[in-house]
Parts: structure tokens; sequence; C-alpha cells
């Protein structure tokens, strides 16, 4: 799959293509719909197909300040692309000056001149150009000007998380920060993760028998409620069982607020400076204070146990 950023990086000889447009955080399965939508657009024509988003998020350009938790960065929203049969994905620099471009400046710029796109696929509410003027009415009416065809998926896809509400990526997010990672992967299509590099915390959990991998996270990134989960740990090419935990550990009157997971039945890993990925998959507790260091190891250790029991419920991890 082609990836390319910015404008100048498409190659001059390219041809008539299916588009779509979104920011596509999480690529979840109301965008699924879209983006598969597309894919089988070009397909029938033979085309190429071509997903259009963003970088930064537009709302800290229009609204510095307001970036919202991510639920995956640009590479593995592209890789789950991939997985989808994208052929080509265009990371447009979103700044100040791109966010003034007219809706019709943004259509003859990207679609046209080097997109040449032969149609366009977007969902029902589906807003572009200089204070979000355009909407799929206007994206048609320019199409005939310019010879593409504009196709409207709906992707109001609704389950049980969230008690029915369409799938939307701002759902996921509240599911997250309220700690319903069950929730979350129903919408996802799969477990909700994050990533980062593993660096040295307090040690703590290795002087207390469980050695964790302390993950200093991606900015931006959507972190679940404090507590501990049942998930998957992904380093060096391996998928590990983890119980994760995530929290300012009140019980030695920490501040920072970290993400660490411990690779459940795995003696002797050694994962510092690894860029390593954690998914969750159920909620196990809330960050809780014990009375003393013996309760708390029995919490740990009951911890590992119900992480242990809920992960072999569950498929081994993919992508």
């Amino acid at each position: 799959m082609h990836r390319w950023r910015g404008l100048e990086d498409i190659p001059q000889d390219w041809g008539r293509s299916v588009v779509t447009i979104g920011s596509y955080d999480g690529v979840h399965r109301g965008h699924q719909l879209i983006i598969g939508s597309a894919v089988r657009s070009a397909r029938e024509r033979g085309l190429p197909s071509v997903v259009v988003t963003f970088d930064p998020h537009p709302s800290e350009v229009v609204r510095p300040g307001s970036h919202p938790p991510l639920l995956a960065p640009h590479h593995r929203r592209a890789d789950l692309m991939a997985d989808l049969g994208v052929d080509a994905v265009l990371i447009l620099p979103f700044t100040a000056d791109f966010s003034k471009l007219a809706p019709a400046e943004f259509v003859a710029k990207v679609l046209v001149d080097r997109l040449h796109a032969k149609v366009v696929v977007e969902g029902p509410n589906f807003r572009f150009g200089h204070r979000a003027a355009g909407n799929v009415d206007l994206l048609a009416e320019l199409g005939r000007t310019y010879d593409f065809d504009v196709q409207v998926v709906d992707l109001f896809v609704r389950g049980e998380a969230g008690g029915g509400e369409p799938f939307s990526s701002t759902l996921v997010r509240r599911l997250i920060a309220e700690g319903d990672v069950a929730g979350a992967a129903e919408i996802l299509g799969r477990p909700h993760r994050v990533e980062g590099v593993v660096v040295r915390g307090a040690q703590r959990g290795r002087e207390l028998g469980f050695p964790t991998a302390n993950v200093e996270t991606l900015p931006h990134s959507a972190i679940p409620a404090d507590g501990v989960y049942a998930g998957w740990l992904h380093a060096d090419g391996e998928v590990m069982p983890a119980a994760i935990s995530i929290g300012t550990n009140p019980q030695f009157d920490g501040t920072e607020r970290t993400v660490e997971a411990y690779a459940i039945d795995r003696v002797g890993l050694e994962l510092y400076g690894l860029h390593v990925a954690v998914e969750f998959l159920s909620f196990v507790r809330g960050q809780a204070r014990f009375d003393s260091i013996d309760e708390l190891l029995d919490a740990i250790a009951d911890d590992v146990k119900r992480s242990r029991e809920l992960i072999e419920t569950y498929e081994p991890a993919g992508r």
C-alpha cells in the first residue's frame, strides 16, 4: 500500500481513483463500512482506492488545545486500512492556511488536480472546507462540474455498547474513558490499543515479584480509566497475555499516571527501549490503595489470576 504525506508525495502520473476523506480515528466498524464501500467501488472500476486523512487532527488547528484523545496513531490506521484493501493513504498536513481553503478550492486542489477522483465515497455527515461549509450535497454539485460521482454510505451502525448509540469515535473515546474497554472493542471491531516505548519506572513491580513494562504512550493517546485490565502485550514480535495497570500508584503516593503491563507467566523479559503495544480486553477492577504490602500482593496475584482466566476466553490477538 502506498503511504503519502502531503500532495507532493503523490506520483505525477497518478491516474483516476476512488477516494474517501475523513479523520477515521480508530477505523471503527462505521468507518469500515465507508472504506469498504470505497474499496469495492474501486475494484469494480479497476481503479485504486485512496483514503485521505489529516495530521494533526483538524480540531487542534481550528481550536488549539482541543485535540481529542486519539484511538490510533496514523501508522496503525494505515495498517488497518491496508487490511481492508485500501491501495493508498494520503496524510495531509492540516495547517492554518489549509483550514482556510474554501470547499471548492479543497476539491479542486486535492480531489481533482492530484488524485483525479472518479468516485468520492463519504458518510452522510461529511463536512469539508473552511468552517466546514461543504457537505455531501455541495460535493455532489462539484462532482458534476469536475466529472466525479459521489456515493453516500450510511454509517449509523448500532450495537449494545453505549446503550445502542450510533457507532462513532466520540462514543469509543467515552467508553474508553469510563473503562468500558469491552464496549469500545464492540465498536472498533477489535480491542483498543495504545503504543509507546518501554521506559524505566520506579521498578516497584520488579521488587514485588511482578515486573512490568512501563509504557510511555504516544501523545494524545486515549488511555482507559484508572484500574486493572486483562489484555495483551505486543513486544518484539510476540503477543503475550498481560495484566495491565493504569493509574497513579496510590499505594506509594504516586502522582504521575502510568500504563504498566505485566506479561503473565514470562520470566526475564528485557523490554527497555522497545516500542510496544498494549491491547485491552476486559476491565478487572478499579484503582485502590491497600492497608499493607501483603494485601497489595494478594490483590496483584488475584489480578493476574483473573486476567489469565479472562484472556483464555478470547481468540489470540491479531495485527
